[in-house]
């Protein structure tokens, strides 16, 4: 039981670290010289899946076999982007997690296609974060409905940056995060409240 303790427990205190730093990343100040809200440009982000504030479909979650859901992004044109970051986690204060990170996205790319966490396209250079749940392999880990049946809040935020993320290889989820946040220039979110 105590090594099953230890792991839940990094497992929690990661989670709400990576939230800690995205609320950071979405709230009006910035680490990294971006200094308010009025700094950052909008980005809009959609899905061919699902709406804001509706759900999840099942089959992007545990329950399902489709891997990370589409998703397009569009923006004024920022001339200063590099590359794009998407961060998916829970901010449902009863059960915070991270499910996805995938930075170093090319910046030409405005969209992604259903499953790509798991099935990258050919000359896909982007890099994925391994998270705690994802059994030491980078990608998107689905999120499974609540326990308690209160729903979740699954924000899908995509990340314009002005340089590209890097890190050292098994960098910590946390660093990875931090580093997306000190590069922000423009960032956008679709939220989806809770699993069909």
């Amino acid at each position: 039981m105590g090594l099953r303790y230890f792991w839940a427990r990094r497992a929690v205190a990661t989670a709400a670290a990576a939230v800690f730093v995205l609320g950071v990343a979405g709230c009006a100040v910035l680490r990294g010289g971006i200094s308010s809200a009025q700094d950052v440009a909008s980005i809009t982000v959609t899905s061919s899946e699902f709406r804001a504030g509706g759900k999840l479909p099942r089959e992007y979650s545990c329950e399902g076999t489709k891997g990370s859901p589409p998703l397009r992004w569009s923006s004024q044109p920022l001339p200063r982007a590099k590359t794009f970051a998407i961060v998916v986690d829970d901010s449902s204060s009863s059960d915070p997690a991270v499910h996805w990170v995938i930075y170093n996205i090319d910046r030409r790319t405005t969209e992604l296609g259903p499953g790509v966490s798991e099935d990258p396209p050919d000359g896909w250079t982007a890099m994925q974060a391994v998270l705690p749940g994802g059994k030491g392999k980078p990608g998107y880990v689905p999120p499974c409905p609540k326990s308690d049946g209160k729903p979740g809040n699954y924000r899908f935020s995509v990340y314009a940056l002005r340089d590209e993320v890097k890190v050292s290889e098994g960098a910590p989820l946390s660093e990875i995060l931090q580093k997306i946040a000190d590069l922000t220039i423009a960032r956008g979110r679709l939220t989806a409240v809770d699993i069909e």
